[in-house]
C-alpha cells in the first residue's frame, strides 16, 4: 500500500462538522481547544452557526483548518499519519496538509488560516465577480476561450474546470464554452475571485505575514497546488503567495500521486469531493497512459474521514 492523505478545500464546510468527535474523542478535543486562539468562538460557528457566519470566508478558513488539524491529530494518534507517503490539499486544504507534514503547530495553522481568510475577503472588495464550473472541456480547449479578466482557478480533474473573475467576462466565457461543446456550465456561489490576479493584495499580505510564523522541519512530502508536484527545499511562503493568486492544479497533483504508485487516498473532509476527483483522474490516466505497477483504476481506494464512524471504518481497513 502507498498512502496519500488529502485535505478538502473551502466549500465543503457545514454546521456540526467535528462536533461528534469533539464530544467523544479526547485527542480531537484537546487539539481543537488549542486552536481556539482566534477572535471568535470556533465551537459556536462550527457546531451551531447561529449567526450564519460559517460560509463567510473569514470564518470558513480557520474553522476548516481547525477541524482538519484536529482530525490530523487523531490520525497521528492512531498511527495512520505515519503510514502516509504524501500529503496534499485543495486550496485552503494545502494549509492543513502543511500542518500535517509538521511545518506548523495546529494553533499556528489556524491563526494563519484566519489571516488568509481576512486578507482574501479584503482583496475581493469592490470586485463584481463570478465563478462557473465548466464540465466536459479539457484545459487546452478552454484556455483559448477565456475573456480578459477571466481565469481558470481550479483544474480539479479531467474535464472539470472552474473559471472566475469579473462577472461579465465569466459569463461571456461560459457562453463560448457552451458553444465549444461543454457538457455542463454551472454558475457557482462565490464570495470573491479567488486564485486569480485579483488576489494580489492578499498575496502581498501573506508574503509579509507568513515569515513571522514559526516553522518546523517537514516530515512528509507535500504535493503543492501551484506546482502540481513536490519541490525539494521549497520556499513555502513563495508557493503559498503564488497559490492564492493563481489556479489550483489539483488534477496535476493527483496525476503525480497516481504515477508514484499511490493506491490509497484518505480524504480529510468534510465531504468527499476529492475522492471523486481521484476516481475520475485514475480512470482517465488508466485510459490514456496506464497506471504504474499494473494497477487498474478499480484498485485505487478512497476513504473519507469526517466522523468517528469514518475513523473506525478506516482503522479496520488499514490494520486488517
Amino acid at each position: 500500500m502507498k498512502l496519500a492523505i488529502v485535505y478538502a478545500g473551502q466549500g465543503s464546510q457545514h454546521p456540526g462538522m467535528g462536533q461528534d468527535l469533539y464530544e467523544g474523542n479526547a485527542v480531537f478535543q484537546k487539539t481543537w481547544d488549542a486552536c481556539n486562539a482566534v477572535d471568535f468562538d470556533l465551537k459556536e460557528v462550527c457546531f451551531k452557526d447561529s449567526h450564519g457566519l460559517l460560509n463567510q470566508t473569514a470564518y470558513t478558513q480557520p474553522c476548516m483548518v481547525a477541524f482538519q488539524t484536529a482530525m490530523t491529530a487523531v490520525l497521528e494518534n492512531l498511527g495512520i499519519l505515519e503510514k502516509a507517503d504524501y500529503v496534499a490539499g485543495l486550496s485552503l486544504g494545502e494549509y492543513s496538509a502543511l500542518q500535517a507534514a509538521g511545518l506548523w503547530t495546529p494553533s499556528d495553522a489556524v491563526k494563519i488560516a484566519a489571516f488568509r481568510g481576512k486578507a482574501m475577503t479584503e482583496s475581493a472588495e469592490g470586485v463584481d465577480c463570478g465563478m462557473t464550473a465548466i464540465i466536459g472541456l479539457k484545459r487546452e480547449e478552454l484556455e483559448p476561450l477565456l475573456e480578459e479578466n477571466c481565469f481558470i482557478t481550479n483544474d480539479n480533474c479531467p474535464s472539470q474546470l472552474v473559471i472566475s473573475g469579473e462577472r461579465a467576462s465569466v459569463e461571456k466565457t461560459s457562453e463560448k464554452a457552451k458553444e465549444a461543446g461543454a457538457m455542463k456550465v454551472v454558475p457557482l456561489k462565490v464570495s470573491g475571485p479567488f486564485h486569480t490576479p485579483y488576489m494580489k493584495k492578499a498575496g502581498e499580505k501573506l508574503a509579509k505575514f507568513l515569515p513571522t510564523m514559526a516553522k518546523n522541519a517537514m516530515k512528509k512530502e507535500v504535493v503543492y497546488n501551484f506546482l502540481g508536484r513536490p519541490e525539494a527545499n521549497a520556499d513555502v511562503t513563495d508557493l503559498l503567495v503564488n497559490q492564492v493568486q493563481n489556479g489550483v492544479r489539483m488534477r496535476e497533483s493527483l496525476i503525480y500521486l497516481l504515477e508514484q504508485g499511490v493506491d490509497t487516498f484518505v480524504e480529510v473532509g468534510p465531504g468527499k469531493t476529492l475522492s471523486g476527483f481521484v476516481k475520475r483522474t485514475a480512470k482517465a490516466l488508466e485510459k490514456e497512459n496506464g497506471l504504474p505497477n499494473g494497477l487498474k483504476s478499480s484498485d485505487i481506494k478512497t476513504y473519507v474521514v469526517e466522523t468517528a464512524e469514518d475513523l473506525d471504518a478506516l482503522r479496520g481497513v488499514l490494520y486488517e
